[in-house]
């Protein structure tokens, strides 16, 4: 049996085209890896500050952090409680070290607590996993132990002890902050499909932004808003204020546009660039070399495609002009452009006569 091509074709297809679908979901649910922002100084110290009680059952904690601006550096993002997706726990965002710059890890909901640089968060995130509730079914379960919740409000309560062994508030993993790795169950994790950030948790990032007070270089470490009850409501009666900065506050010796390791790479091979392509006649790269070239083109144009019917014949026209020039003086007086007259055919030179075609 003989297999033809265009039988296995379709299936191959489809089959690459799966394939690459899932390989697009893998990548998607390792979104937390990718850096999203570098700069080139660290983020202050987490402040101390105490948890607001909880609003309500579904409810679940996201620890404050250390946003970017980069107009203005670093601001602080006050930790809020929101209502989580079923079956889902969020794994706080991270700031890391690594070749000389601070990364953004963002945060994601996922089934499980994946890896956040080994950052004490508090409130049950002491650097691996949270032990501050658990989902049991639909339903969330809180631990009292870590988390401010009031059985008046919620019912779903239990206490276990949660052994933390990062007590520092440093705020970044890497050198000169946390030293941790990825547990196997946190690598184990970011494997999984994740969840982007709720709505309700970007609007609460973007209204922290437009707040002066939340940037470091006016708080110095200790935001007069450092969690609410409610994402994105900053009223006196939800905020809760830092008691304390994390650490001693130092001014960075850089503007945030100085610090900002965006474009830097970028902009270095522009001017080797403009260069090579003035200095070279060819360089199709440069533009006032494609508009000296484009002003060149329309000569050979006018010569060759544009009108070459209509030059030819003015040109043809002259060049019998000259011969005709002498026939009156060789011929008769008679009438000499009769159009349909027998006269000219004795004449020497017959075939050449233009008159009758070119008119």
């Amino acid at each position: 049996m003989t297999f033809n091509r265009s039988m296995l074709s379709r299936p191959v297809v489809l089959w690459l085209l799966m394939a690459v679908l899932l390989m697009s979901l893998s990548a998607a649910s390792l979104a937390q890896i990718a850096v999203g922002i570098s700069v080139r100084i660290g983020p202050p110290a987490l402040p101390v500050y105490a948890q607001p009680i909880c609003p309500g059952p579904g409810y679940f904690w996201t620890p404050g952090y250390w946003a970017w601006n980069d107009d203005a550096g670093y601001y602080w993002v006050p930790g809020t409680w929101v209502v989580a997706p079923v079956g889902q726990l969020w794994t706080p965002g991270y700031w890391g070290f690594a070749g000389g710059f601070y990364g953004w890890h963002a945060g994601y909901w996922g089934p499980h607590i994946g890896f956040y640089g080994g950052i004490n968060y508090g409130f049950g995130y002491g650097g691996v996993g949270f032990g501050g509730g658990e989902w049991r079914g639909g339903s969330f379960y809180y631990n009292r132990s870590v988390t401010n919740v009031s059985v008046t409000n919620v019912t779903n309560v239990y206490n276990k002890t949660v052994i933390v062994n990062n007590t520092t508030t440093t705020s970044f993993n890497g050198e000169g902050g946390v030293k941790a790795q990825p547990t196997a169950a946190e690598q184990a994790a970011a494997k999984e499909h994740h969840t982007a950030p709720l709505a309700a948790q970007t609007q609460h990032e973007t209204a922290a932004s437009q707040n002066k007070a939340n940037f470091a270089s006016a708080n110095h470490g200790k935001p007069a808003v450092a969690a609410t009850a409610k994402p994105g409501d900053f009223s006196a009666k939800s905020a809760v204020p830092a008691r304390s900065a994390g650490g001693e506050y130092k001014a960075p010796t850089m503007s945030p546009k100085e610090a900002r390791a965006s474009t830097p790479a970028g902009n270095k091979p522009s001017t080797p660039a403009a260069k090579t392509a003035n200095s070279t006649p060819a360089g199709g790269n440069n533009h006032s070399n494609v508009a000296k070239n484009e002003s060149k083109l329309p000569q050979p144009k006018q010569a060759s495609q544009t009108k070459p019917a209509p030059q030819m014949k003015a040109q043809a026209k002259p060049a019998p002009q000259p011969k005709p020039a002498p026939q009156p003086v060789a011929h008769k007086s008679s009438p000499p452009p009769a159009p349909k007259h027998s006269s000219p055919p004795p004449h020497s030179n017959p075939p050449k006569e233009p008159h009758p075609k070119g008119r």
